[in-house]
């Protein structure tokens, strides 16, 4: 592609002279270690280096020409091209997006955002679409799927190059649509800049990532900007029981469909709702008409996630019947409220929870299929936001009987540090105790909390005292095939640890 195409769209570069205009681009990089003879590369700042160091070993690889923030090294020899810009990472969706050939224009793009629901909600559109006869993509936190290939998600939202080649792919191999979580750190950093949507999905808003937005208002600012970047052709389905959501519908151009049980709300259920551990039954009141609801998802708060998925089939208009045929279609997620069985007497779920409304919101669905105990294992990430911490060890022991505190992924940070924050949350209602005091020991008003750093072992405990009936839920990995301790990223699934005590259990003959 000509360098004078994709510049075209550059707002405050430096001049260009006119002889470099026709020259040709072969491909776009911002790693370094990618750039091949002919690449443009733009040097974006990131949370570990600068790419602006790198510009030399850049022009070493063969780059062409540089657009840059700021000239960094050595000069730039008279063969290469220095094109100075205010935003390089924004500079970097705008030409990945001219690169190949502007793909969202393309594909009907529906995007989905908010804290709690965004992976489930995407599975469930994709479902919807697909009822319809028309192939979906799929960009999201699980994994990226493009026609039968699938690749892993190392973010929610990949950079906006990585971005854009997706998108291009999907074009080049005939698909119609892509529903893509859209997560705050994308929005805030540019990576959806030049992305048409059709639809755009609002889930709702908590506390959670604080400790990169730094405030509930700069959170929310960056989830507002994908409804505000919507073309007035183009529609907003908003959780409306949601406060944010009421400000989003205030702000946004598109046209606009309300979920929610509201009454005044444009899609929400009707009559008698029913819900178990095989999951929800329901009629959903749409623009498309009365919808009857049969899903195997498990848990009520699952149900705004059905309403929102409703709301952009209608938007996109899918019938009644086929949204009725997709949400029937769609089985189950990853690591959401996902059964581990192996015909043991107690329930484990495995779940993806790792705030404190999604903790409330799984702990809540849990307690409502169950009479007996409740045993949650869970912990918090480590360099992520501190502040949630001591909240989520209120809502673990407020939403159940028995709480294992263990490790997430604690990266850089003492994982008993991180416990001792959690530990704060607990302190009113629960009382510490162990496993040998577990039957001696009664504190009346308290429940029991165990603090266990290593998570296998969490996980063993929780399934050696699990009693018939009792669930057992295992918070804050779910699809997670991984534990990062320090820099080391190693095996870890909360769904293979768990069937490997159940079957040492059922070895030894209890349960």
């Amino acid at each position: 592609m000509k360098l004078g195409d994709l510049l075209i769209g550059l707002e405050n570069k430096t001049t260009v002279p006119p002889g470099w205009l026709e020259r040709e681009v072969r491909d776009i990089a911002h790693d370094s270690r990618k750039v091949k003879p002919g690449s443009l590369f733009v040097a974006v700042r990131g949370f570990h280096s600068d790419g602006h160091q790198f510009i030399s070993q850049a022009i070493k690889q063969g780059a062409m020409a540089i657009v840059a923030e700021k000239q960094e090294g050595p000069p730039v020899p008279a063969d290469t091209l220095l094109v100075i810009v205010d935003d390089s990472r924004r500079a970097l969706a705008l030409l990945a997006n001219a690169f190949f050939g502007h793909p969202s224009r393309r594909l009907t793009l529906t995007g989905i955002t908010g804290t709690n629901g965004k992976t489930t909600t995407t599975y469930l559109v994709k479902a919807i679409i697909e009822a319809a006869g028309h192939a979906a993509g799929l960009i999201g936190t699980i994994d990226y799927r493009v026609g039968d290939k699938v690749y892993p998600a190392p973010n929610t939202t990949p950079e906006s190059l990585e971005l854009q080649r997706l998108l291009s792919e999907m074009v080049g191999l005939g698909t119609s649509h892509c529903v893509m979580e859209v997560s705050s750190h994308a929005l805030a950093l540019g990576r959806i800049e030049g992305c048409e949507f059709a639809a755009a999905g609002f889930t709702n808003l908590t506390q959670d990532h604080l400790d990169f937005h730094e405030s509930m208002d700069a959170y929310f600012q960056a989830k507002l900007r994908l409804f505000t970047g919507l073309s007035p052709e183009a529609w907003a389905i908003i959780n409306s029981d949601d406060a944010y959501g009421v400000e989003i519908v205030r702000k946004t151009r598109a046209r606009v469909i309300t979920t929610g049980f509201s009454e005044l709300a444009n899609v929400r259920p009707v009559g008698t709702i029913r819900h178990g551990i095989t999951g929800l039954m329901f009629d959903a009141a749409s623009p498309a008409g009365t919808i009857p609801v049969e899903s195997s998802l498990v848990g009520r708060y699952n149900i705004n996630n059905i309403l929102t998925a409703i709301g952009i089939g209608t938007a996109l208009g899918v019938s009644a019947e086929m949204i009725a045929r997709g949400i029937r279609n769609m089985k189950a997620v990853p690591g959401r409220m996902e059964k581990v069985d192996e015909g043991q007497p107690f329930s484990v779920v495995v779940d993806y929870a790792h705030t404190e409304d999604a903790i409330v919101r799984v702990l809540e669905s849990v307690r409502e299929i169950t009479a007996r105990r409740i045993i949650v294992v869970f912990g918090c990430g480590g360099d992520r936001d501190r502040t949630k911490r001591p909240a989520m060890g209120a809502a673990a022991i407020a939403g159940s009987d028995v709480v294992i505190i263990t490790s997430d992924n604690p990266r850089t940070e003492d994982p008993l540090s991180i416990i001792r924050e959690i530990e704060q949350g607990l302190r009113e209602q629960g009382v510490k105790t162990s496993a040998e005091e577990t039957a001696k020991q009664v504190v009346p008003g308290k429940k029991p909390y165990y603090v266990i750093p290593g998570r296998h072992e969490a996980v063993a405990v929780a399934i050696g005292l699990a009693r018939p009936g009792d669930v057992v839920v295992l918070a804050g990995k779910g699809h997670e095939n991984y534990q990062i301790i320090g820099e080391t990223k190693m095996r870890f699934d909360d769904r293979e640890v768990a069937r490997e005590e159940i079957r040492k259990r059922q070895t030894i003959g209890v349960g």
